[in-house]
């Protein structure tokens, strides 16, 4: 059942507010009907008893860890990040900026490999590392989806699903890596808790399935403005929706904005890894016709996922890039 978490209040902006967490191992019927409820409400959720092995995070995660580690001159020779590869605070190509350095990763295997050599002194232990969590994390990705269908009513319940199983999906992989803010004059905007590790945005994609370390900084926005802390736990997984799967349902479901705040620990760095399940570049991206009557006609034009990749990568980070697709 969905369950809140407490989070306490951090500015005037900010409001407490429970996260719904769905429990994998209920009864499929309730978990369907959980997840929808969710991604209606909040377009967020926790998940718990994903079946996701320990060990399978804790190995992508020591990679992680080994990269961020290096000197700055070894870590630059697997960027410049354009867009996959090694980038330092530039996010994307228009001028956004955050207190971060990341590894954007094709899920294609080949890509993997090839990468891999100027990331990791064993680029086949790294391969092995992200391939493994990226096929275990699709499945948990695709069980969602399928439980999304299930408890939407839709004739095909593999129809969201299949959009990311397909061995052309664009899916891609994602480490953040948010390091101390080390500047301590309490004067300085470093130390402000407006300070941004990465801006508000939504993932375009389907979905986002994420995991953090135990560092806080991630927040999502609710409808009326107002930002929710989500507390971290470095055993489960966040469910994120993102805007394909809001113009598939034709609105139905949010595409929640969210925003990682610069790592206010003093000591302990933030790292977090988001698979971004995608459908293949040529997939035509519009409402399903469940969702779509004279009374309640498609909010959006029909477009491929190529062309929203490029209407997301021609605009800053902040921007609300669906309405260039509205009707």
């Amino acid at each position: 059942m969905v369950a809140l978490s407490p989070a306490s209040m951090r500015t005037k902006k900010t409001m407490a507010v429970g996260i719904p967490v769905v429990d994998l191992s209920l009864d499929r019927s309730i978990v369907s009907e959980l997840i929808v409820k969710a991604c209606e409400e909040y377009g967020f959720f926790k998940v718990i008893n994903h079946g996701v092995p320990r060990e399978i995070i804790s190995r992508l995660e020591g990679e992680g860890v080994n990269f961020f580690d290096k000197p700055a001159g070894d870590k630059q020779r697997a960027g410049p990040a354009t867009p996959f590869g090694y980038g330092l605070k530039n996010i994307g190509l228009n001028g956004d900026k955050g207190e971060l350095e990341y590894l954007l990763l094709h899920t294609n295997p080949f890509s993997i490999a090839e990468r891999s050599k100027t990331i990791s002194n064993d680029p086949e232990n790294f391969s092995c590392a992200a391939n493994d969590y990226i096929e275990t994390v699709r499945e948990l990705a695709s069980e969602i989806l399928d439980l999304v269908a299930e408890g939407l009513w839709v004739p095909d319940k593999y129809a969201f699903s299949r959009l990311i199983r397909d061995v052309q999906s664009d899916s891609v992989l994602r480490v953040n890596h948010y390091p101390p803010v080390n500047n301590r004059d309490p004067s300085s905007k470093a130390c402000k808790d407006d300070q941004i590790g990465f801006g508000e945005h939504s993932d375009p994609q389907i979905l986002t399935i994420l995991r953090s370390n135990d560092v806080a900084g991630l927040e999502i926005s609710l409808h009326d403005g107002f930002w929710i802390p989500v507390p971290p736990d470095p055993t489960q997984f966040y469910v994120i929706i993102g805007d394909a799967l809001r113009v598939l349902t034709n609105g139905r479901f949010v595409s929640v904005r969210h925003r990682a705040l610069a790592n206010s620990s003093r000591f302990n760095s933030r790292m977090s890894i988001m698979y971004f399940g995608a459908p293949p570049l040529n997939t035509t991206i519009s409402p399903l016709p469940q969702f779509v009557s004279p009374q309640n006609p498609s909010l959006y034009k029909p477009f491929t996922w190529s062309e929203y990749k490029k209407a997301a990568y021609s605009s800053r980070l902040g921007d609300c890039r669906l309405n260039l697709f509205k009707q």
